[in-house]
């Protein structure tokens, strides 16, 4: 049973599930860059189910090595970060430590496998609509669901554990046999909405929707993803597509790409768009509105000092 838990970043992903695993009785401890004595004696606040929770207060420290070995590891960093792995996750893991990776894109478990091992390497994929609105306090609009796999293997009983954790803590979890495919079907909303709120000039994912031409070049960006996912081995159904534009028409939401771009910060450009459009092109699978969508925020990200 997994009891012990370290939530490697405190944004609004790490706040919202970490303050939910806290609520379920369990041992979390936050490991945070700054804001720690803010979490200590504040603790958190979750607003979701048109509810407030206050949690806590809650452990949370600046380093590593004051948490120690945890039963599990919640990478909940932002991708441009990621070159801190090195440094963060070794004094966390015990022998039998599993880490569970909830950033979007291609690449990314990679980075943590890397440093964990593979074998104890898993992903989450998070359908879910949070934003953090000050330092330990998120609301969620969509509580969604979470889809957890194994790196590079079928799902097994770690896979298993991690949803079982999320179940308890009231967060609808599915297990997945295959990572990769649950990554694919993240990056169909990801690609066109994340990307066209920060290329619109910052708006919320639901006008992206509002005209017949925005409409028309997210159908476009779904149907490149899927193209290369399907040149990749994995499937997406043409349904599946029209279940997340339908669920976004009426979601106002500011994806935290767009929120980032806002504030200046780096832009999770690689995992997200980069590296798909790479993989295109290994494949030969034309791309013209990602490799578009690609420069636009290149662009975008370079007015606000924010290329990464």
């Amino acid at each position: 049973m997994i009891n012990s838990i370290a939530i490697v970043g405190a944004g609004a992903l790490g706040i919202y599930y970490g303050g939910r695993f806290v609520r379920a009785g369990r041992q979390v401890s936050f490991l945070v860059r700054s804001e720690a004595e803010r979490l200590r004696e504040r603790g958190l606040v979750l607003e979701y189910g048109g509810e407030r929770h206050e949690v806590g207060p809650v452990r949370a420290e600046t380093s590593p090595q004051a948490i120690g070995p945890v039963d599990l590891v919640v990478v909940a960093l932002k991708a441009t970060a990621n070159h801190e792995l090195a440094r963060l996750l070794p004094p966390l893991l015990g022998p039998k430590s599993l880490v569970v990776n909830l950033q979007n894109g291609l690449g990314v478990d990679e980075a943590v496998a890397e440093v964990a091992g593979a074998e104890r390497t898993l992903g989450s994929l998070c359908f879910v609509a949070v934003n953090r609105l000050a330092p330990g306090e998120v609301v969620c609009s969509e509580q969604g669901y979470v889809e957890i796999g194994e790196f590079g293997r079928p799902a097994g009983e770690p896979a298993r554990a991690v949803a079982e954790l999320f179940s308890s803590a009231g967060v609808k979890a599915r297990v997945r046999d295959s990572l990769l495919t649950a990554r694919w079907r993240k990056l169909i909303w990801n690609v066109p909405f994340n990307g066209l709120t920060v290329a619109l000039g910052g708006v919320t994912s639901d006008e992206t929707l509002r005209d017949a031409a925005g409409e028309g070049r997210v159908r476009a960006l779904m149907e490149e993803v899927r193209a290369i996912a399907r040149a990749e081995g994995v499937e997406i159904e043409e349904a599946f597509l029209e279940n997340q534009i339908e669920r976004t028409r009426s979601m106002r939401y500011k994806p935290s790409t767009m929120l980032d771009w806002l504030a200046g910060r780096p832009l999770e450009l690689e995992p997200i768009w980069g590296e798909p459009l790479r993989r295109a092109r290994r494949h030969g699978v034309a791309t013209p509105e990602l490799a578009r969508l690609h420069e636009e925020l290149l662009a975008k990200a370079s007015e606000a000092g924010a290329a990464r």
